[in-house]
């Protein structure tokens, strides 16, 4: 492939953009190429070369670069009748009642502009209603580039794992490895009645895919429930991703007190929500004390699209197809790595899917019983104690092998996967069983 036109653009970007890109996941090396246009499950970048797409804006595209008919002329028409107003629409009521009347832990809806701006208001909600300062997340976890939420390190101590945070930001953020029970009722046995809330990601999805192992919802949802305590889930990546119009919590049967929500709620503009039972999202000014406000929230184009996405997918086989190609590829996926690179571990669920380039595996990775369509955390299967559990047990895998071979011979062949090891990858409904199959012979070749 040739690449020229985006090097051009890239030693143009490096002048008057720092590192030439506006989000860190888009440095590839050598330098990224610059997307010119979007065609079903398709980009085309500055060259002409052609990608099968499944960054899909890291989640938000759930139908691809081509938008049903009755999404594009809801984006039109509300574009065309005004930019936005500083004041109420009627279809930002008809997108939370959506929202509400779809998702198990929703009542109330606040939307905001971005996932970020969803999980710093969840936080500083947690605190406002509950008059506590701790909040407990996950490691490995990510909730945006938020002060309270950017820490390293273990339940015994938390530091900034940025510069330009204060130390005193982390002290009130205690992480924990995921699905480690005795971490979280250590944590609880210790602080609990100081904890606001525990904020979680129902699957590490900015980690390699990581579900959870059966029980551990739960737990997080008594010892939550035991100290007055929030349960906040994270649905950005995951909401009307996994589990459908239901999200991940209707998948796995566990519902928060609150959640936030990104990507797919607003049909692939800039949008985060807040959800939840009405007593504490009524806390949100001007109904409660707890102050949140936002020039752009509730954009009329970001509600249409977002409502115009949802109400398409209720109407239509949007996830039944999805989900198959996504198993379908997983399963693929599986039965080359078996072959070729049997430590590695398929993962992911619904139309969400990633290969962890893990260095261990079982003697014998064709064992009746082994996970066929991605790990599921199923503690019978031969690979169980293979299968990346926390987000450390990702950042152990071959990291650099992923970023610097495999994701280069990948593009290569004309297929566009996230740059890195740890960012989710998605199917949309603009893909296909050919689409699927190319993509299989080229992991063969890639791997």
């Amino acid at each position: 492939m040739n690449h020229d036109e985006s090097r051009g653009l890239y030693d143009r970007a490096l002048s008057v953009i720092p590192g030439g890109v506006n989000s860190s996941v888009r440095a590839t090396r050598p330098y990224p190429f610059f997307v010119q246009r979007g065609d079903g499950a398709h980009v085309v970048d500055a060259d002409g070369n052609r990608y099968i797409d499944y960054v899909n804006g890291y989640g938000p595209l759930l139908y691809g670069h081509d938008l049903p008919e009755p999404v594009q002329s809801a984006i039109q028409s509300h574009a065309a009748e005004g930019p936005m107003y500083g004041a109420p629409t009627e279809i930002e009521v008809d997108l939370a009642e959506f929202v509400a009347r779809h998702v198990p832990s929703v009542e109330m809806v606040r939307f905001v502009n971005s996932g970020t701006e969803a999980t710093v208001s969840a936080v500083r909600l947690a605190r406002g209603y509950t008059g506590r300062d701790k909040i407990v997340v996950m490691q490995g976890g990510y909730h945006g580039a938020q002060e309270s939420t950017l820490v390293e390190g273990g339940p015994d101590g938390a530091e900034p794992s940025s510069p330009g945070i204060p130390s005193a930001f982390a002290e009130h953020t205690i992480p924990v490895p995921f699905n480690d029970v005795d971490a979280i009722e250590a944590v609880f046995e210790e602080h609990g009645d100081d904890i606001a809330a525990v904020l979680t990601e129902p699957i590490l999805g900015n980690t390699g895919i990581v579900l959870p192992v059966d029980g551990y919802l739960e737990r997080l949802r008594e010892l939550t429930a035991a100290h007055d305590s929030l349960l906040i889930f994270d649905e950005v990546i995951t909401g009307f991703r996994v589990g459908g119009l239901q999200c991940a919590q209707g998948k796995f049967g566990v519902t928060p007190d609150v959640t936030t929500f990104g990507k797919i709620v607003g049909g692939g503009f800039p949008v985060g929500a807040i959800g939840g039972k009405s007593e504490i999202i009524e806390q949100f000014t001007p109904a409660g004390e707890v102050f949140q406000s936002g020039t752009f929230s509730g954009h009329p184009v970001t509600m249409a699209a977002g409502y115009e996405t949802l109400k398409y997918a209720a109407e239509n086989d949007v996830y039944e197809h999805v989900n198959r190609l996504g198993e379908r590829l997983r399963r693929g996926t599986a039965e080359i790595c078996a072959d070729q690179a049997p430590s590695y571990t398929v993962v992911g669920t619904d139309s969400m899917f990633k290969t962890v380039f893990t260095r261990e595996g079982p003697a014998d990775a064709d064992e009746e019983g082994v996970c066929d369509a991605g790990c599921r955390q199923r503690d019978s299967c031969a690979r169980y104690e293979y299968c990346p559990k926390t987000g450390a047990d990702v950042a152990d895998a071959e990291t650099e092998r992923w970023e610097r071979i495999f994701w280069q011979e990948m593009k290569e062949r004309g297929i566009f996967l996230t740059a890195n090891q740890f960012e989710s990858q998605f199917v949309s409904y603009a893909h296909t069983d050919e689409d699927i199959e190319r993509t299989l012979e080229a992991y063969k070749e890639a791997l």
